[in-house]
């Protein structure tokens, strides 16, 4: 079955950095778009980046361009999201996603606290 487990975050200063991992298994990772998606306390969950199979083409919510990266390694089966010049706002639990054959498919998240 398809696994996406996530890792990296914790409790980073206003203007740090955080690099996530999310490892997939279960199913052909290089040939899937991967998705990085957030939800901070009390709102709805919003996207963050997306990746395409081959890693060439990339997508970014308004809110993190120019400060988020995503990239992937299809060798390992990961997909990353490199977060620089981090604001309080970007506090959020940040879930990888994917999508197979209509259904999609989350990790648990990682929390993320960006606080002085």
């Amino acid at each position: 079955q398809v696994q996406l487990v996530e890792s990296g975050g914790g409790l980073v200063q206003p203007g740090g950095s955080l690099r996530l991992s999310c490892v997939a298994s279960g199913f052909t990772f290089s040939r899937t778009a991967m998705n990085w998606y957030r939800q901070a306390p009390g709102k709805e969950r919003e996207f963050v980046a997306q990746v395409s199979s081959l890693g060439i083409s990339t997508i970014y919510g308004d809110s993190v361009k120019g400060r988020f990266t995503i990239s992937r390694d299809n060798g390992k089966n990961t997909v990353y999201l490199q977060m620089n010049s981090l604001k309080p706002e970007d506090t959020a639990v940040y879930y990888c996603h994917a999508q197979q054959y209509g259904v999609d498919h989350w990790g648990k998240g990682t929390l993320v606290t960006v606080s002085s």
